[in-house]
This record gives C-alpha cells, structure tokens and sequence, in this order.
C-alpha cells in the first residue's frame, strides 16, 4: 500500500486502475500547454499600433534566450573554461518576446524586412528593441510568464492552490 501525506493508504489495485485515467490526464496537460495562445496589442494613447500572439515558453527556451543575451569570458585559471560574465536585461527580453511569438507572426511583425530597412536594423530582436518601450516589454513578458506557468499569486497561494488553476 502507498501512502499521500494527509490521506488514507492507496491500494495497489486503485493505483493500476487509475493508471489509464493518470496517462490521459498527462497527455492532456501536455496538449494544452502547446496550444496555449494570447494576442498581445500594442497601443499608445489609445491607438493600437499592432498585435501579435505569443505561446508559452519552455525552461529550456528562457535557459537559450538567457545564454543569446550572456556574455562569457575565459576563465584562465580554471584551465580556460567559458564563465559567464554579464547578462543583458533588455536584450534577454527582447530574445523571449521573440522566441514566444507564435512562427507566422514573427515573419508578418519581427522579421518584416520593410520594417528592418527602414528602421535600419538586422533582426527581429534589434526590432523589438526599436519599437517597443521597456514598459511595454515588461508587460508582455509578465503575459509570457503567464502563459508558461510563473503566473504565482502575490498573495502567497500555496502552490497546490496555483496548480490547481
């Protein structure tokens, strides 16, 4: 027999028997994660600029965004190894806005070359960088954060209670 903290022992039988019901719950939660969506507007004294739609990150997409916007220096008493030496901020915001930009609005916004040669940049993160205020970045990174599950309550829920949601 199995026990949950707080909860009666679970018989190993009830264990197999939800088995198929678990599997389905995880595939599921999965899913859901992938299609996730939120259209972002960009407006300014009440005039909407443009929009696009961003999609959830995962760990391993903030982690390559983190690295993009990271410096890294020889250390040469540790046999040459790459150290990481300055992240920049602004440009770390920049890569995740990019990267949670769902593919076919990157093309029509970020990577819109009409708008680079105008604007005299070389990418879709130099764009974001040009257009967007540091405000409206944070916005939508909190937006971004959201979608990928770092939506904790400032009221201090306990964590069962966000997963729930």
């Amino acid at each position: 027999m199995s026990e949950v903290k707080g909860k009666e022992p679970i018989a190993k039988e009830e264990l197999l028997d939800n088995e198929t019901d678990i599997l389905r719950g995880l595939l599921e939660a999965a899913t859901d994660t992938q299609q996730e969506r939120k259209v972002i507007e960009i407006a300014r004294k009440g005039k909407v600029f443009f929009r696009f739609s961003i999609r959830p990150l995962s760990e391993e997409e903030y982690n390559a965004c983190r690295d993009k916007a990271t410096k890294y220096k020889k250390n040469r008493r540790l046999g040459g190894i790459k150290m990481p030496e300055d992240t920049d901020a602004a440009r770390y915001r920049s890569f995740l806005i990019y990267e949670a930009t769902v593919p076919e609005d990157q093309k029509k916004v970020w990577n819109n070359k009409a708008a680079w040669d105008q604007l005299n940049v070389l990418s879709g993160v130099q764009l974001i960088d040009k257009v967007l205020l540091p405000g409206e970045k944070e916005a939508v990174i909190e937006q971004i954060d959201r979608l990928s599950g770092y939506d904790l309550d400032d009221e201090g829920e306990e964590a069962e209670d966000v997963i729930k949601n």
